[in-house]
């Protein structure tokens, strides 16, 4: 969750996870929310989700169908497994090539490790066309017209379908699940899978050797004028 205070695990080789709340990553609840407006415009027929994580991220996609998803798709793998951008892209793609969707909306990077690289990675497997981190996205025929945040500005772009996007938190704001709608979440359907039955190796290929706490920031001066300031930048030599 992104409200809750980090911790460094003792080993000093992740953070602590035992005993914290999880929720949707925010730039997921973009993604569905998008896919939400996108069928209530007639444009999408149905609305698949999908979670790669242990039995908690069964209420993840319970969210999300109370969001307005139609059926769940969990893809189980231990507490405490180290499932890598590269290994969730490889299980989406084999994913796509079971339901067969014309679109895949995912967030633009998870919370935890800011990779931003799922996307990219699920798209080049699938050869598929793509349009990352959007702010707008507009259907067409057969097309999408997409505004992406750029480090300059904005850029339009548009691409043909099947595609895979990435929602940027501007795409929209996502709404709150009702309580008529988290109690008809819990007949939806969520189908479970483990990776092997994907055909899929989730086999880290990255490791970490070492995670600390950032420096605690100082306190800063607060001086009564410019003169002051700059002496101040002076002795730091910072000037």
């Amino acid at each position: 969750d992104y409200a809750v205070k980090i911790r460094v695990r003792p080993d000093q080789l992740g953070v602590v996870t035992d005993g914290v709340k999880h929720s949707m990553n925010p730039f997921d609840e973009n993604a569905i929310e998008e896919a939400v407006r996108l069928k209530q415009k007639k444009v999408v027929k149905e609305i698949v989700v999908a979670s790669c994580g242990p039995a908690q991220s069964q209420e993840t996609i319970r969210t999300a169908l109370a969001m307005g998803a139609d059926r769940g798709i969990h893809v189980e793998v231990p507490a405490g497994t180290d499932i890598q951008p590269l290994a969730v892209a490889k299980i989406f793609a084999k994913l796509v090539e079971k339901e067969k969707p014309d679109l895949v909306i995912l967030g633009k990077q998870a919370i935890d490790d800011d990779a931003n690289q799922t996307t990219q990675l699920l798209a080049g497997m699938l050869d598929w066309p793509q349009g990352t981190m959007a702010s707008v996205v507009e259907a067409g025929a057969n097309t999408l017209k997409i505004t992406r945040e750029i480090d300059g500005g904005l850029e339009d772009i548009s691409i043909s379908l099947p595609a895979v996007i990435s929602a940027d938190l501007r795409l929209n704001e996502p709404r709150y699940a009702t309580l008529p709608n988290i109690m008809k979440a819990k007949k939806k359907k969520i189908e479970k899978i483990d990776p092997a039955g994907l055909g899929v190796d989730i086999t880290p290929r990255l490791k970490v050797l070492h995670v600390e706490d950032p420096p605690v920031r100082q306190s800063g001066d607060k001086v009564p004028d410019v003169t002051t300031l700059l002496e101040k930048l002076k002795e730091k030599g910072h000037l």
